[in-house]
């Protein structure tokens, strides 16, 4: 009974991971366009702007957990909820590397800054694709079903992106 439970919490904790991965990623699109699409760009307020958006999600998402815990709970996280919560909630902050990596390159004078940031919003909707993909095998519908839903998730993710750069933002 205790294993099932156990289990059963670790999947729960895991969906909830995985969630925050995808909101991250899809967020994080929409940042790197809106820079890319901005009118005095420097590398310097890309990275700010992107280290920014990330550690904003991050504690905004662990302020939420840790009241809705308290309201249920009657008090903090602490321990191993705790340490659930900042699991959980990594992504938020994990979604910031690639875009951080790409901006240093264009840093670098590798490649320019609007292409760092096209670039990293690219990377962004393969990865909702391949988690797409992922998600359509592990329910076991076969390769179709799977290449069906990371198509949905990458238009998704392709869907914020365009209307972020057709709005100028």
């Amino acid at each position: 009974m205790t294993e099932h439970v156990a289990d059963a919490s670790g999947t729960a904790m895991a969906a909830a991971h995985l969630k925050e991965r995808l909101y991250a990623t899809i967020t994080m699109i929409s940042v790197v366009i809106g820079l890319a699409g901005g009118s005095h760009l420097d590398v310097a307020g890309a990275a700010a702007t992107v280290a920014t958006a990330a550690v904003g999600l991050w504690m905004a998402a662990l302020v939420a957990d840790q009241q809705a815990h308290r309201v249920t709970h009657g008090a903090l996280a602490r321990g191993r909820e705790l340490r659930a919560m900042l699991f959980v909630s990594s992504p938020l902050l994990l979604s910031a590397v690639g875009p951080l990596i790409l901006i240093g390159v264009a840093a670098l004078g590798v490649i320019g800054l609007e292409t760092a940031l096209y670039t990293a919003a690219g990377v962004n909707v393969a990865t909702l694709f391949a988690w797409g993909c992922y998600g359509g095998i592990r329910m076991g519908g076969g390769t179709a079903f799977a290449l069906l839903a990371g198509a949905i998730d990458a238009a998704i993710g392709t869907a914020v992106a365009v209307v972020k750069a057709v709005n100028g933002h």
